[in-house]
Parts: C-alpha cells; sequence; structure tokens
C-alpha cells in the first residue's frame, strides 16, 4: 500500500470522526429541550459510516478503497418521553411536554469513542509520516 493511500484512508477516517464528535455535540446541545408534540420534540441524530470498498474519483480527488465515508445520519427511532408539567411553556393542553430522546450518558461514551478513534488515526498519520522520513534518511546514505 503506497503512503498517498494510508493517508487518504486515515485522512477519511479523521474527518468521519469529526462528524461523529459533532454530531455528538449536537445532540447534547439539545438534551434539554421539551416540545409539546412527540413529532417536535428532538431526536437524536446517529452518524452511519461506510467502507469504500474500491476505489473512487470525484473530481480532481480519489477515494481509496478501505476509506471511510458518511452514508448518512439519521433520527434515533427511541421514542421520546413524555412528562406531567403544566408550568412549561411547551406542554399542551393536557400539561404534557415531551423531551427529547437524548441519553446524555450515551452520548458521553459515543464521544469518549470518537476521541479515541481520532486519536488513533492520528497515530496512523504520524507513524506513517515517521516511516517516510526514516526512508528519505536511508536514501540519503
Amino acid at each position: 500500500m503506497s503512503m498517498d493511500k494510508v493517508f487518504g484512508i486515515a485522512g477519511s477516517a479523521l474527518a468521519a470522526q469529526l462528524v461523529r464528535m459533532n454530531t455528538t455535540a449536537s445532540n447534547l446541545a439539545n438534551a434539554a429541550n421539551t416540545s409539546a408534540t412527540e413529532e417536535g420534540a428532538y431526536k437524536a441524530k446517529r452518524t452511519v459510516f461506510r467502507t469504500l470498498l474500491q476505489d473512487q474519483s470525484i473530481g480532481d480527488q480519489t477515494r481509496y478503497a478501505g476509506s471511510i465515508d458518511i452514508g448518512n445520519i439519521v433520527d434515533d427511532p427511541t421514542p421520546s418521553p413524555r412528562s406531567y408539567d403544566p408550568g412549561n411553556p411547551s406542554a399542551d393542553a393536557d400539561g404534557y411536554v415531551y423531551q427529547s430522546n437524548v441519553n446524555e450518558v450515551a452520548e458521553m461514551v459515543e464521544m469518549t469513542a470518537a476521541a479515541r478513534s481520532y486519536r488513533n488515526n492520528i497515530e496512523v498519520v504520524n507513524t506513517a509520516k515517521q516511516m517516510m522520513m526514516r526512508t528519505l534518511e536511508v536514501m540519503k546514505s
């Protein structure tokens, strides 16, 4: 595998984990939102990754087989919890509000996993860079 492929694959993984982290941050930011209807309640977002099975050219950019691509960002299908809070300005006629379906503990686990994956791919890039530098040193000798 050539070094440009290593950098391309690791770079795609870094970009994917950044999207995952942004999605998780959005979920946490909206965790306390309420609505008068279940449809209006904030739904947690989930990032769906897909692996490219063959090289793809998009314009002047080549995406290598094994790269990560964002397949989609979908709503979490978990039902929104309903609670009785007649004093809440978002309450419906019966005094109920629908909360977001964001599980803050699960989101923190998701954020930790994204950060670790990001860090691992940084290590891949650093290791590849070190290998290139050592190769250049050997070639100078």
